[in-house]
């Protein structure tokens, strides 16, 4: 089963100190940007086009062509912004990324910055992993003292700066327009869309952002070439990617496979469900994509397999749960976290989240009331869909596919709490004291 993962992003990871610039050029780093360089800032973005790139963020937008709105007559800079604010719960795709091959990182925006026609570019990524940041900014002066970054780069004429900001440590900045607003240092809150951050973003100007994997897959592309990187994948999902295995899993982990592998060739490639147990239900995209049971172990881990079911690829964090988890419990810690993120800006996510935790908490201490679901249900219909971002339909997707998938667990809320049909220590990977609800 090894064969199925494509090592490409991750090829370097075990190498000694694969996060240092001489490691990174010894093993090919860097030789991209000349073969760029060769060719024209429209050569770049119709090379990526041809390679059916897609954002690996989550949305799957073709990053070709999300850099080709650009409006180029635009008098205002251009700006490249990166999107390393990696909050999604159980995604762990872009800081393994960036601690063990950052420079990966520089050159795709490099390259990128190069297409749009970018001179200043900016990293954002999460305020609390501060050794990432650290390790970032380490590449980044790297580079500049290799010549990769600043002016007259290889010698081309082309100058870029490259600048890593810390956010401030909140969920909604993985938003790309809340983003923004952090980064020109206001509360981040999402924005009215249009105008579009590609007409006016950063700074009112024409601003590209991207995921840390989808810029750090930019260099094997144009290395390799359009044909290489579209062998692997699937016909609309194209590529290699990092997917995210945690939870009840043997071995839990990063594995870098051809988009449409599926969760069962996942969990054999990682010693499968935590000995003598069963699968109950998965994420496929992290807690605010819509959750998945041991029917779907067959569907292919891309962008239309995943549609297909009712849910979305999101940032492929697959959080695996076995038949000792409450999914009441679960869905109201993840509603929980949902409920404290929220930026407020939107009166439907901002109220409607507390309410859905007051309900959930009912269904857990088992004193929820007939017609209770219904409620839920009712509540989550006046959340999804009414909100600037996405954080209020992630909020709702998990409770919707959960009372899908698990309504009569709900409706044992009616009289028994979760505790009771799932003690909560039996779910635990460490030791847990005997009757605790924790």
């Amino acid at each position: 089963m090894t064969d199925l993962l494509t090592p490409v992003l991750s090829a370097n990871w075990g190498d000694e100190k694969s996060w240092d610039i001489a490691a990174y050029t010894a093993s090919g780093g860097y030789a991209a940007i000349d073969k760029a360089f060769a060719m024209t800032p429209d050569e770049v973005t119709n090379l990526v086009k041809d390679a059916g790139l897609r954002g690996r963020g989550g949305a799957g937008f073709p990053t070709g062509m999300k850099w080709s709105f650009v409006p180029k007559d635009n008098p205002n800079p251009k700006y490249l912004v990166v999107n390393g604010d990696e909050s999604e719960p159980g995604t762990c795709k872009d800081i393994p990324l960036l601690m063990a091959s950052p420079h990966t990182l520089v050159e795709g925006m490099i390259i990128a910055s190069y297409a749009i026609g970018c001179h200043t570019a900016f990293v954002y990524i999460r305020g609390e992993v501060l050794h990432v940041i650290r390790r970032m900014r380490h590449a980044v002066e790297q580079a500049y003292a290799a010549g990769h970054l600043g002016k007259n780069i290889h010698g081309s004429g082309y100058d870029l700066d490259i600048i890593v900001h810390a956010g401030a440590g909140a969920y909604i900045c993985g938003e790309e327009t809340a983003l923004l607003d952090s980064l020109e240092g206001r509360r981040g809150q999402p924005r009215l869309r249009p105008p579009f951050p590609a007409v006016a973003g950063l700074y009112a100007s024409p601003t590209v952002i991207n995921n840390v994997e989808s810029i750090a897959s930019v260099p094997c592309i144009v290395a390799n070439g359009a044909a290489w990187f579209s062998s692997m994948g699937t016909e609309k999902s194209k590529g290699m990617t990092i997917y995210s295995l945690s939870g009840h899993v043997a071995r839990p982990g990063q594995f870098e496979a051809p988009l449409g592998i599926t969760l069962r060739e996942l969990l054999d490639l990682s010693g499968g469900i935590r000995a003598g147990h069963e699968l109950k239900f998965w994420t496929p995209g992290g807690s605010s994509t819509p959750i998945l049971t041991g029917e779907h172990l067959d569907v292919p881990l891309d962008y239309e397999g995943m549609a297909s079911v009712g849910s979305m690829l999101g940032t492929k964090a697959l959080q695996i749960f076995d038949e000792t988890v409450s999914v009441v419990r679960t869905t109201l810690r993840w509603v929980e976290f949902y409920k404290h993120e929220s930026c407020g800006k939107c009166t439907p996510c901002r109220e409607g989240s507390w309410w859905l935790v007051q309900l959930l908490k009912k269904f857990e201490d088992g004193v929820a009331e007939e017609g209770d679901v219904d409620k839920l249900l009712d509540v989550c219909d006046n959340i999804g869909g009414k909100s600037f971002c996405a954080l209020a339909d992630g909020a709702v997707a998990c409770v919707t596919s959960a009372v899908r998938h698990f309504r009569p667990e709900f409706e044992a809320g009616y009289h028994t709490p979760a505790y009771e049909l799932f003690p909560y220590g039996r779910s635990a990977l460490f030791e847990v004291a005997e009757g605790s609800h924790a």
